[in-house]
């Protein structure tokens, strides 16, 4: 590795990461970190979510392993319940697979956004119709803002059209939408965003369904994040049975997916119904979408991503600082 058996790890804060992720090509580190995943190069556990006692929160860790850059790692991400809005944070602790001493750790809120959306742009890339013209996005936060950034060069867009429910009196936020690509509109009314999509990225922290029945006019790609919420659903776990359904990784994401789950318990959907997911899409192993219906996307957020953007900012820092 870089650094010697007896280095520090370097503490790297979150403003730090800011002023480096403008250096850091995501989409690259994670299209390269899927293939590795799905020729076997690297592993990727279950995440593991434990509760603390008296209902005060819970964390979520996420681990990976890369055998190509020889590091492995962990994110730890907590929920503390307070008496106002709950406290989410994030860490990643990267490791050496050859001394095995610590070499990083960093906050890793600014990097979860940009990986979370990294991985959504991927998913498009692979499953969107290549005549897709239509983008739709529902969310407006620093997540839905980074979807617009990852997702407006996935495809030739003749519109990117955007929805939240706080939009038309947050005159600040839509100048930053609008900042972000001119082909950028604002919707009032999700119906109007959604209509006529080739793609909606639902990019929301809503645990209930934000799409409904009639909303959309034609077979789309629909793709979706995680949220704290549990069993978080941004669409009705019953049309899992209808469409084409994909996933960040199959192994771990049906049991953790919180519509993947209710659709399991309640509506005869099985877990062996997922056609592809992003290794087996960037190694060219898994069957694309009829669009006969619908596509979904489902993505839960991968330790291995953590992990692969962590060592990416590593380098960036030891290379930058002459280490």
């Amino acid at each position: 590795m870089i650094q010697s058996e007896n280095a520090m790890p370097l503490i790297v804060d979150q403003q730090t990461v800011r002023e480096a992720l403008p250096h850091l090509d995501v989409r690259s580190v994670l299209a390269q970190m899927f293939r590795a995943l799905g020729s076997h190069m690297a592993v990727q556990p279950p995440q593991t979510l434990t509760l603390f006692p008296q209902n005060a929160g819970d964390f979520i860790t996420y681990l990976g392993v890369m055998a190509d850059a020889k590091v492995f790692g962990a994110k730890l991400s907590p929920y503390i319940v307070t008496q106002a809005k709950p406290i989410i944070t994030a860490w990643t602790a990267l490791m050496s697979m050859e001394t095995g001493q610590p070499l990083m750790w960093c906050d890793s809120g600014l990097l979860t956004i940009e990986r979370t959306a990294g991985a959504t742009a991927l998913a498009v890339q692979q499953l969107a119709a290549d005549h897709a013209r239509q983008l739709a996005i529902v969310g407006a936060g620093v997540v839905g803002r980074a979807h617009v950034r990852h997702l407006a060069s996935t495809r030739p867009w003749q519109s990117i059209r955007v929805f939240s429910p706080g939009l038309a009196n947050d005159t600040e936020k839509r100048a930053q939408l609008a900042a972000l690509d001119e082909r950028v509109s604002i919707c009032t009314r999700i119906e109007d965003c959604v209509a006529d999509a080739d793609v909606v990225a639902l990019c929301t922290s809503s645990g209930t369904p934000v799409l409904h029945e009639n909303m959309l006019g034609k077979p789309a790609l629909i793709t979706s994040i995680s949220t704290n919420v549990a069993n978080a659903h941004e669409i009705p776990p019953a049309w899992l049975a209808d469409m084409d359904v994909y996933c960040d990784y199959r192994r771990t994401t049906p049991a953790s997916a919180g519509e993947m789950k209710l659709a399991s318990e309640h509506h005869g959907w099985r877990p062996e119904a997922v056609l592809g997911d992003l290794a087996e899409l960037m190694c060219g192993e898994a069957t694309k979408p009829s669009y006969r219906k619908h596509a979904f996307f489902r993505s839960i957020g991968l330790g291995l991503e953590d992990v692969a953007i962590a060592y990416e900012l590593f380098k960036y820092l030891t290379a930058r600082a002459g280490m």
